[in-house]
């Protein structure tokens, strides 16, 4: 497990990576600017810093600049810039990994793992559970029952919203839906980016999942379109 700090002011981006990447075994803290990286290094190590270019007030290459001065943290920079001169400056100012957005979940993940070998962390996770083979091939979802069944065992009881939500992704599981179709299935006219009652829905379902399977919920957040359902999923009855 490696002490994970994100820092990026853009608040959706940072909390799909915090939630992404705990789920995958780390220890994660997000930071919307320099100071609060500060304060939170004040407070514990972290191991692996990532990093956005465009910050308010002290930008991510001076950060990096003086993380690499003063610590052996590992760097991982993000950047909308893609120019070649952007990637120079990142790994100049001591950037182990310069990646530009909008960054693959997955591929960071992948990155962050790679970096940590790199780095000698002990207790590197293994690959995020959506990537795992499950024992049995497929989760079952149930309409008629609203109930979603795991492949080891176990049987989750949906409320009228949760099997809205679950009907949908488990229709075309690996195949991300936006969010706007998921508003318009709940009986929603319009979906606004500040409306955070999906994600707000999503975290209990994840937290009754864990209790009623013993594993994580095998959905994630897409970021700047949706949820996806990353497991196969049987014919539905």
């Amino acid at each position: 497990m490696a002490r994970i700090a994100v820092v990026d002011d853009e608040e959706e981006l940072r909390r799909d990576l915090v939630e992404f990447l705990s789920g995958c075994g780390h220890q994660v803290r997000g930071c919307a600017d320099g100071a609060a990286l500060a304060g939170a290094m004040a407070e514990q190590p972290f191991d692996i810093v990532i990093l956005d270019v465009n910050l308010p007030g002290e930008d991510g290459f001076t950060i990096a600049g003086r993380l690499r001065e003063r610590t052996e943290v590992g760097i991982i920079m993000l950047s909308a810039r893609s120019l070649s001169v952007d990637k120079v400056v990142g790994l100049e100012k001591g950037a182990d990994v310069y990646c530009v957005k909008p960054v693959d979940l997955r591929e960071l993940e992948a990155q962050l793992r790679t970096l940590a070998r790199r780095l000698k962390l002990s207790a590197v996770p293994p690959p995020p559970p959506a990537a795992a083979q499950p024992p049995l091939p497929h989760w079952r979802y149930d309409d008629f029952a609203w109930t979603l069944a795991a492949p080891e065992g176990g049987l989750l009881k949906l409320t009228g919203i949760e099997r809205v939500f679950v009907s949908l992704l488990t229709a075309r599981p690996g195949e991300p839906v936006p969010r706007k179709d998921i508003f318009q299935a709940l009986g929603k006219r319009d979906w606004h980016g500040e409306d955070r009652s999906i994600d707000s829905m999503v975290r209990r379902l994840r937290t009754k999942a864990q209790a009623a399977f013993g594993r994580p919920l095998p959905v994630e957040a897409v970021h700047g379109v949706g949820y996806v359902f990353t497991a196969p999923v049987a014919d539905r009855p």
